[in-house]
């Protein structure tokens, strides 16, 4: 499916539509991810999501993208994992279809996602990737909105995991 690309680089730098940040529940920044995101963006974003009464685990919120290239930013609070025994593989599986959905809603064409929830949430990154991947792809089979997902990865050793991982999905 060519509409699915997987780099690796820094999603603050890409010129899409939304980025999606792997945010915590409050959505006001953090380590990883999300406080790359909110630097790159400025206090405007910051100022923004305090007024957004933060995110439960699974649901996704959108802003615009203030100082970063990307117009929008899609948070969505990745869960911690905890053995998989607390529901973290549909919970995590939300995090990428809410996002989805509203990329659908407000018609953004292009989309990047992290890998949500597999750093110091702790995520298994082989099962994390299966997930990410299986639940994009069933999306865009569905939908014609976005028309592009990018994956961007933060490590060579996660690129290698989710390139295997979308090779091995079953269209």
């Amino acid at each position: 499916m060519n509409r699915i690309s997987i780099i690796k680089g820094d999603i603050t730098k890409l010129e899409v539509d939304a980025i999606v940040n792997a945010a915590n529940k409050t959505l006001l920044g953090g380590g990883g991810v999300d406080g790359a995101i909110h630097r790159a963006a400025g206090r405007q974003l910051y100022e923004k999501c305090k007024t957004l009464n933060g995110c439960e685990t699974g649901e996704a919120k959108i802003t615009r993208g203030y100082n970063l290239p990307a117009k929008n930013v899609i948070h969505t609070a990745g869960p911690v994992w905890h053995g998989g025994k607390y529901n973290e593989p549909s919970l995590l599986k939300n995090c990428y279809l809410n996002s989805l959905k509203l990329a659908k809603e407000h018609n953004l064409k292009t989309i990047a996602f992290p890998s949500i929830s597999t750093g110091v949430y702790g995520y298994p990154i082989e099962e994390a990737s299966k997930i990410a991947v299986d639940t994009v792809m069933s999306f865009l089979k569905e939908n014609s909105i976005p028309e592009e997902v990018t994956f961007v990865c933060f490590s060579d050793s996660d690129l290698k995991v989710y390139k295997k991982n979308f090779k091995n999905i079953s269209l």
